[in-house]
C-alpha cells in the first residue's frame, strides 16, 4: 500500500500548488521544502527574514532554488491583508490597529495568503500547538457553513489495506450532527483521493447489542449522514471487528451493507480515535498520513510537533491535491 504515497506525489505533480510554510526556523521544514522542490509536487513559500533563512539553509548545505521567501514585516501586501482582516473581524470588536498587529504574526499572515489567493494551502504546527493553526483558519478562511465543525482525518497505510480514521485530531466530543458531518466530510475527502468510501460508524455496540446514550449518539449520527447523502455506503452502529472483518460481520450483522469491508472508520469521540490511530501505528505498524483538516473552505493542515521530514513532504502532497480544482 506504499503505492498510495507514490500516487499522492503523482497527482500533486500534475498541478503543483503554492504552499506556504510559516515556520522557516525549523530545520525539518527547510529539509522538507527542498525535498518538495526535488519531487516537483509544490511551489514552497517560506515566511521569514530572507537573509536569515538563506544563511541557515546555507549552513545546512541546502539548495535554495525553487523556494520563495517572504518577510511578512516587509511585504507590500501587509496593509491590504490588515484591512481584509479588519473587515472580517470588525463585528467581533477588532480595530484596524489590532488587525495590523495580528496579521504580522506568521500564522495569520500565511493564512491570509491562502484566503486572498496568494497561496493555495498552508502547513503549520511543527513548532506550535494545533490551536495556533486552527484559530486563524477559523477566523479568516472559516468553515463550509455555519456551525460546521473542523475535523481531522488520518490516512492509515497498512501492509494490505488503506483506511481513513476520523476525527482523530480536533473535536473532543462531537454530538450526533457533528459526527454525521465528520462522516460526510471524510467520505468527500476519500473521493478526492480516488477512494470509494465505505463508512463504518464505530461503537462498542453492534446493531443493538448494547444500550447506552453513547450508542444512541452513533445510531442518530448514522441516520443523519444517510439522510443527507442517500448514495453514501454507510452503516452503524458497528464494533470494529464487524466493520472490517467479513466473517465477523456475517455473524454479528449479516444484513449490514458494508459486509465487513469498511475503509473509513468514524470514531464516536476523540479519545477513541486518537488512541486508535496511535495503536495502529505503534502495534499495527501502519504509516499515518495526516491529520488532514476537513471542513474549511480552503486547505490548511496541521503538523504534529513530533513530525518528521517525511511527514511534512507527504502532507504537502495532500494539501496540494486538496487545493486542485
Amino acid at each position: 500500500m506504499r503505492n498510495f504515497v507514490n500516487s499522492l506525489f503523482e497527482k500533486a505533480r500534475k498541478n503543483p500548488g503554492r504552499i506556504v510554510y510559516p515556520e522557516s526556523s525549523d530545520e525539518r521544514i527547510l529539509n522538507a521544502v527542498v525535498e518538495v522542490v526535488k519531487l516537483g509536487i509544490a511551489h514552497p513559500i517560506l515566511l521569514g527574514d530572507q537573509k536569515q533563512v538563506f544563511k541557515k539553509m546555507g549552513s545546512m548545505g541546502l539548495p535554495t532554488e525553487g523556494i520563495d521567501i517572504i518577510d511578512p514585516l516587509k511585504s507590500d501586501k501587509l496593509p491590504k491583508y490588515a484591512q481584509e482582516f479588519y473587515t472580517i473581524r470588525k463585528d467581533h470588536g477588532m480595530t484596524l490597529d489590532q488587525a495590523r498587529k495580528m496579521i504580522e504574526l506568521e500564522n495569520y499572515f500565511g493564512t491570509m495568503m491562502v484566503h486572498m489567493g496568494d497561496a493555495d494551502g498552508l502547513i503549520y504546527g511543527a513548532l506550535h500547538p494545533t490551536a495556533d493553526t486552527l484559530r486563524p483558519a477559523l477566523q479568516i478562511i472559516k468553515t463550509k457553513g455555519h456551525f460546521h465543525k473542523v475535523s481531522g482525518v488520518f490516512f492509515m497505510i497498512f501492509k494490505d489495506r488503506l483506511m481513513l480514521f476520523a476525527d482523530a485530531a480536533v473535536e473532543p466530543d462531537p454530538d450526533a450532527k457533528d459526527l454525521a458531518d465528520v462522516a460526510l466530510d471524510t467520505a468527500q475527502t476519500a473521493k478526492k483521493f480516488d477512494i470509494v468510501p465505505k463508512v463504518a460508524m464505530l461503537s462498542f455496540s453492534t446493531k443493538g447489542s448494547a444500550k447506552h446514550p453513547m450508542v444512541e449518539k452513533v445510531i442518530e449520527a448514522t441516520k443523519i449522514a444517510a439522510y443527507k447523502d442517500p448514495s453514501l455506503l454507510i452503516d452503524g452502529e458497528l464494533q470494529l471487528d464487524a466493520a472490517i472483518e467479513p466473517w465477523v460481520a456475517e455473524i454479528k450483522c449479516p444484513n449490514s451493507k458494508l459486509k465487513g469491508e469498511a475503509n473509513i472508520l468514524i470514531f464516536p469521540e476523540l479519545n477513541a480515535a486518537n488512541i486508535g490511530y496511535k495503536l495502529a501505528t505503534f502495534f499495527g505498524k501502519a504509516d499515518a498520513v495526516g491529520p488532514v483538516l476537513q471542513g474549511l473552505n480552503k486547505p490548511v493542515n496541521d503538523l504534529s510537533r513530533g513530525c518528521t521530514v517525511k511527514d511534512i513532504v507527504e502532507i504537502t502532497a495532500v494539501t496540494v491535491i486538496e487545493g486542485q480544482k
